[in-house]
């Protein structure tokens, strides 16, 4: 008997929150995902096994320590595949970086790597100014108009042309519609599919009809992105942004470069984190300041002395301090990835809890954030808790946006240089206003989303 399956025999199972023996927790997953979970750490505590549906469980782990144990400590334990979650996205995902293990994930991580190192992303910063600089007259026409925008879809169209230029020299603006609903749609279907206890099932049935509108919407993005692979290969350029290192690969052993569909599994998986993450980061941001008018005041006053006038650049972002603290704050109480999920491959105990190996297992980064031994007051919305003094003593597994461990996102410095610059461009010219009344529900997809997009007012400065 092996060191492991010992250590299990003396551990007990978490406990397990209220559940039909039935239909389980499906349905109240289904209506209500977030409530559901914080539920679920109410009744059972921070580490639980609850029902799913029928015989299926599922276990929730959300304390840093267990954070740290399947995304640090033993992180080759806990696999993408074969998760539920992993299984169901792959037409979309296939092997790309999000959902690829083992040393086949590996490569293709040094492979992308460069891509995103720091003198890279300096280079993407004018690229990114640039992008936000070109709707500025339209945003004032809009703001002396007084008509409500769909903030959400500006910044979604904003960030898809900044990830095309950047990380495949393309041009994806007349596109960017069309693939951002696109995206939406498959958000709207595959969080559906996520918690049904028969979606497994059906997604092999061509017929069924959430297979045939998967076909469909990932067929409408495949064309967008073999048309840009064709367009590369044809031109005879590899260049140095993410496509040409992606094309100019080479296997170690056989010399062969990537399939076609391997290709396309890289590209769409990075087109798609290269531009969700920070749509809904600056979407959730402004809604923040639009909330509190005395944060908002010392974020203008920041942009204010840092730019004196003029449009921002990669060297502000150090002294763009206060910025930073809104956005780390906004990520909290927002994290784009609410919800991660691992296969646990060989039983493991967590928290001194006993979990066997084909474990469903799921981390929250949405319930670590909020959780009150680590944040004071977490429904507040604080940046100062991300000021120095008061970072520097906190788990550092208890704030976890971007992932952690050597999985942790690889676009984390991108997505992060974007925001801040965009945001800071957009705070030195305009003020978005909240309409009356409303107040943002929060809508988790695959991402966490504003229910029914966002309007806001832009207001000049």
């Amino acid at each position: 008997m092996t060191g492991a399956a010992i250590s299990m025999k003396r551990r007990p199972a978490p406990p397990s929150p209220r559940a039909n023996p039935l239909l389980g927790t499906a349905g109240r997953l289904r209506q209500d995902p977030l409530g559901c979970l914080q539920q679920f750490v109410d009744e059972a505590g921070p580490a639980c096994k609850y029902r799913f549906f029928a015989h299926w469980w599922g276990y929730l782990f959300v304390h840093p320590e267990h954070n740290k144990h399947v995304l640090l400590d033993n992180y080759k334990n806990f696999t993408k595949l074969p998760h539920p979650t992993f299984l169901l996205l792959y037409p979309l995902v296939g092997k790309g970086l999000l959902s690829n293990d083992g040393d086949s994930w590996l490569r293709q991580r040094r492979l992308a790597q460069p891509a995103f190192h720091r003198g890279q992303i300096q280079e993407m910063g004018k690229i990114m100014i640039a992008a936000a600089q070109k709707r500025f007259s339209r945003w004032e026409q809009s703001a002396r108009s007084g008509n409500l925008v769909q903030f959400d879809r500006e910044m979604m169209e904003m960030t898809l042309e900044i990830a095309g230029r950047t990380l495949f020299s393309v041009d994806l603006t007349g596109e960017a519609s069309e693939v951002g609903a696109v995206f939406s749609r498959l958000n709207e279907i595959f969080v559906k599919l996520v918690v049904s206890p028969i979606s497994l099932y059906t997604m092999r049935i061509p017929f069924w009809p959430s297979t045939r509108s998967v076909t469909r919407n990932v067929g409408a993005l495949d064309r967008v992105i073999y048309a840009m692979i064709d367009d590369r290969r044809a031109t005879g350029e590899s260049g140095s942004d993410l496509m040409g290192m992606l094309l100019s690969a080479r296997d170690e052993d056989t010399g062969e470069g990537m399939d076609e569909k391997q290709l396309r599994d890289e590209v769409i998986t990075l087109l798609i984190a290269g531009h969700e993450t920070t749509t809904l980061l600056l979407t959730w941001f402004f809604y923040c300041l639009g909330r509190y008018p005395e944060i908002e005041a010392q974020v203008h006053d920041e942009v204010d002395r840092t730019l004196n006038g003029r449009l921002p650049t990669v060297e502000d972002i150090p002294n763009l301090v206060y910025l930073r603290q809104v956005i780390d704050e906004t990520m909290r109480l927002f994290p784009p990835a609410y919800a991660l999920s691992r296969w646990c491959a060989e039983d493991d105990v967590i928290g001194g809890f006993a979990t066997p190996a084909s474990a469903v297992i799921t981390l929250s980064p949405f319930i670590t954030h909020r959780m009150p031994e680590f944040w004071p007051r977490p429904g507040e919305f604080d940046p100062d808790r991300f000021s120095q003094a008061n970072k520097q003593d906190r788990h550092r597994f208890a704030y976890i946006p971007f992932g952690a461990g050597p999985r942790q996102c690889i676009g984390e410095g991108f997505a992060l240089t974007e925001s801040v610059l965009v945001a800071a461009a957009i705070a030195q010219r305009f003020r978005l206003r909240i309409p009356e009344g409303y107040v943002a529900q929060m809508d988790p997809q695959i991402t966490l989303h504003p229910k029914g997009g966002m309007k806001l007012q832009f207001e000049l400065r």
